[in-house]
């Protein structure tokens, strides 16, 4: 265990090490609900915005993409892709330190690690951009009206992501809100909060934030008793 720590927090592993912590609470933050995936906002959303405008995003989360595609590393989340090298790279790093020793050859480790980082990440974002990928020929304001299964912890007024199928069977993950007031009355209903898995329906599409408006499924085809 000793020798373990030794190595994972000396030359160059240590350069990863510190970078894998932040990589793993900001996953756990996403499987509780507390953060989105695309905090970068790189990569999936120009896509998902291709049908409505993909050009509206900020200039920074457009930098960021841009840099990726330039790396063969686009059309994924740049999180997804931040969180792929740093792991690679701290593998590979931690491989290469504990077989080799002395900082010429750990020095070599650190650039292998990177060279195969890159390499690792690119194969796995080529399937990796077909999930996130939504079809071109469909228009944002075209999910108004369908329903999508929640994909994060929980939805509020801040924060949300949902999966929509289009007609097509192709399928994307968007950016979803619900109401303060819905939130609160979805809170009192059993069942029928949003949580990860739930359905819930789109109801209208949000250009300037370039999100969708939801709200509980079920709750939304309830009728009054006559």
């Amino acid at each position: 265990m000793g020798e373990f720590v030794d190595v994972a927090f000396g030359f160059p592993t240590a350069l990863f090490s510190f970078s894998l912590l932040v990589v793993v609470l900001y996953w756990a933050l996403v499987l509780v609900g507390g953060l989105g995936i695309d905090l970068l906002g790189a990569g999936a959303d120009a896509d998902a915005g291709a049908g409505a405008g993909a050009e509206d995003g900020d200039a920074g989360d457009g930098a960021v993409a841009g840099g990726l595609a330039l790396l063969g590393l686009g059309g994924v989340p740049g999180t997804v892709v931040f969180s792929l090298l740093i792991a690679l790279a701290w593998f590979v790093s931690l491989a290469g330190a504990a077989l080799l020793d002395g900082t010429v050859l750990r020095a070599l480790v650190l650039v292998a690690a990177l060279a195969l980082a890159w390499s690792g990440t690119r194969l796995a974002v080529l399937p990796l951009r077909r999930v996130f990928r939504s079809p071109a020929a469909t228009s944002l304001r075209d999910f108004v009206g369908m329903p999508c299964v929640i994909r994060t912890g929980r939805v509020g007024p801040d924060f949300g992501q949902a999966e929509v199928t289009a007609p097509d069977g192709s399928s994307a993950i968007v950016q979803v809100r619900q109401p303060a007031m819905d939130v609160a009355v979805a809170g009192e209903a059993q069942g029928t909060g949003l949580t990860t898995g739930s359905t819930a329906l789109i109801f209208d599409f949000d250009p300037a934030g370039q999100f969708f408006w939801v709200m509980p499924h079920d709750a939304a085809f309830d009728r009054p008793a006559l």
